[in-house]
């Protein structure tokens, strides 16, 4: 294989190694290089709908390698995160290969039945990469140093050996111990792999990097592994993969409260923090437009001070259900007259039933009343919607005034209906007085329906919207909503986080030597 593949790989989970990999890629493709990101094994609840490799369907890929994708300047496929598990809860996960869920399985049943079949997946997805691109830029999973785990490693160390990669290993200094956490990962790799490592890059840091130089020359004297870079704490606008940038179940977290508008001016949004949240990437729009705070709550949470309550996506929404009517939610939902959204699965929270209800593996009960402030019955079955949607848009409830064309995507089991006096709304959605519901993705990273929630939140609260608020709304800015008309149209004035996260590892990185490593002109 004459196709170089660089692995970055990290010394633990959320150490930056998704920023680097889509900065890299922007990079490369900057430089006239096709460029392909991979990621063998991803596990999030963050997922895009893409098209599969043969193009002929729609399939799933998590976030990161959507994004990375979209850095490359490539339309993303399949191939470009060929296995995702998408947790369940109860230490089980979905399993998705080639975009297309195989089943529900406990770790233990994934390695023993479905893990060669996943490894032959990957190999012959980054086979197909590497045959049409210049360079391929993969990311790892968590910590390649996890010695229990090295004979089954698909992100890590199988992708260092299959795809003959050279490795660049990143540590985020934030967490304390950086030179331990470096130290200790180089000693612990199979001396195969450890032998593939070109350097290491140092995230998240904040002050001067001459104060690091004692102790990255000792490390390099300590281990012949050259520190390429010192990266500043930056956050360059890319969605966060997994949930571990939310708050933990029964903690409470605000964000978008740093936008300049006084507290008096502005509307809070409530978001339930689902056990099994999915695709929480959505809410991102609703934080950064200003006036707008974004509330995560715990599931027994009052709404008092909430002034409007978006329901999120789920991984198993008859368990989300369960948790939420347990915790007290219901009651503080029914008892709300502000504004309510939900999105997918949390659509389907807010209807009459929900049937077929046992395929999530919840236990034996058929049916399992909704919150019933929509008329909708939703049934599940085992077949799986996925695909990226483009409608023109008719919003309804608190969702009115919102039209022309939006686009987003689709991920989810089972179909809903209306069976009473509700108002259709896009997305197989409806609308009933301050409630509504979709299964569309990314609504919010369009202008129409977020300027239709937010002005109906703003009405209900009693206050006047700022008037930059709708203007300075910034739902094209993030990466997540890349591709999107509004998007494109609006990255020249807001900054595009792709090249955001590129000049963070230009002008951090010894980018010269990663490609003189990797044989790149």
């Amino acid at each position: 294989m004459t196709t170089p593949t660089l692995l970055v790989a990290g010394t633990a989970s959320h150490v930056g190694k998704s920023t680097v990999a889509a900065g890299l890629c922007r990079l490369f493709a900057d430089r006239g290089l096709s460029v392909a990101p991979f990621k063998a094994q991803n596990m999030s609840n963050n997922a895009r709908a893409v098209a599969t490799a043969d193009g002929d369907d729609f399939g799933e890929i998590g976030v990161s390698q959507y994004v990375q994708a979209r850095a490359a300047r490539v339309a993303p496929t399949t191939d470009h995160n060929p296995v995702l598990l998408k947790p369940h809860g109860d230490g089980t996960s979905q399993l998705v290969v080639h975009g297309r869920a195989v089943g529900l399985n406990a770790a233990g049943d994934y390695y023993a039945t479905h893990w060669e079949d996943a490894r032959k997946a990957a190999v012959e997805s980054h086979r197909r990469l590497a045959t049409e691109a210049d360079v391929v830029v993969a990311e790892g999973a968590g910590s390649i140093a996890e010695i229990n785990l090295h004979d089954r490693d698909l992100a890590n160390i199988e992708t260092a050996r299959f795809a003959d990669a050279d490795i660049l290993i990143a540590a985020d200094i934030e967490r304390g111990g950086v030179f331990a956490s470096l130290l200790g990962t180089l000693e612990l790799l199979p001396e195969d792999v450890r032998e593939r490592v070109v350097g290491a890059v140092i995230t998240k840091f904040r002050g001067d990097p001459s104060l690091l130089e004692p102790g990255l020359d000792e490390i390099e004297e300590r281990t012949g592994v050259p520190v390429l870079g010192v990266l500043p704490y930056d956050d360059p606008g890319l969605p966060e993969e997994d949930s571990l940038a939310l708050p933990a179940e029964g903690e409470r977290a605000t964000v978008g409260d740093d936008d300049g508008v006084a507290a008096e001016r502005a509307v809070t949004i409530g978001v339930p923090r689902l056990p099994r949240i999915s695709n929480a990437t959505d809410f991102g729009p609703l934080a950064e437009t200003p006036g707008v705070r974004v509330a995560y709550l715990p599931l027994d949470a009052t709404l008092d001070g909430i002034d409007g309550v978006v329901l999120p996506g789920s991984k198993n929404t008859v368990d989300d259900l369960l948790a939420l009517r347990d915790a007290g939610f219901g009651d503080e939902l029914a008892a709300f007259d502000g504004p309510v959204v939900g999105i997918c699965g949390g659509y389907q929270l807010l209807g009459e039933t929900i049937e077929n209800a046992d395929i999530e593996g919840t236990g034996d009960d058929e049916t399992v009343d909704g919150f019933g402030l929509l008329p909708i019955v939703t049934r599940f079955s085992r077949d799986k919607r996925v695909e990226p949607v483009s409608v023109e848009f008719d919003g309804a409830g608190p969702l009115a005034g919102a039209v022309g064309t939006i686009d987003g995507y689709e991920i989810h089991m089972g179909d809903s209906r209306i069976v009473g006096d509700a108002a259709p709304v896009s997305g197989d959605g409806a609308a009933l007085g301050r409630v509504a519901g979709t299964y569309i993705h990314d609504l919010f990273a369009n202008d129409s329906p977020r300027n239709a929630f937010v002005d109906a939140v703003y009405e209900s609260a009693g206050r006047d919207r700022p008037a930059t608020s709708a203007a300075g709304a910034t739902g094209g800015k993030r990466a997540e909503t890349a591709g999107t008309p509004e998007a494109d149209a609006d990255a020249g004035a807001s900054g595009d986080p792709y090249d955001h996260a590129a000049a963070l590892v230009a002008d951090n990185l010894d980018v010269a030597a990663l490609c003189d490593a990797l044989g790149l002109e």
